[in-house]
């Protein structure tokens, strides 16, 4: 008999809804799978910062309510990595999966959910209470199961990510 597979606990952490703090969920990312014992230089860690990236300068740019954070979540799932980032202002949904359209060919924004939509092997935009929105987006990590034994280890040499409380 098999035990369950591991997986470590969620990542999550609220962050002003500025630039910096976009910039920052980016880097705090990173650093998490880092943590989980995702190659920096790989396809996932790659997608993953390119999905926070995206996410984290929506939620500052389209979902920021003053003096409201933004809050970001990584959680490494049976197979994939979740990322979720959410924000305060439910009256704005972005469109879904399925539901985009390419801007204007000119347009200087527009892109941002596209991207999300080229690197996550899944995503969709929930709604959430307190009021608000979550984007959730998953990329596969097909050396899960390597992964999966590492984060069950005590990381040698690694610096602890500082966890929100």
């Amino acid at each position: 008999m098999h035990a369950p597979p591991h997986t470590p606990p969620p990542f999550t952490q609220r962050l002003s809804s500025t630039p910096r703090g976009a910039r920052l969920a980016r880097r705090l990312a990173l650093a998490q799978l880092d943590v989980w014992g995702v190659p920096l230089d790989s396809a996932v860690a790659e997608a993953v910062g390119g999905i926070v990236a995206e996410l984290a300068a929506n939620a500052v740019t389209h979902g920021r309510v003053p003096g409201r954070d933004f809050e970001l979540t990584l959680a490494l799932l049976v197979g994939s990595v979740r990322i979720e980032v959410s924000d305060t202002l439910a009256e704005r949904q972005p469109p879904g999966p399925g539901q985009l359209s390419g801007p204007d060919p000119l347009a200087e924004a527009g892109r941002g959910l596209l991207l999300v939509d080229a690197l996550a092997d899944r995503w969709e935009v929930v709604r959430r209470d307190p009021p608000g929105k979550t984007v959730r987006a998953e990329v596969d990590v097909p050396s899960w199961k390597s992964l999966s034994r590492a984060a069950r280890q005590p990381s040698a040499g690694r610096r602890p990510v500082l966890r929100s409380g």
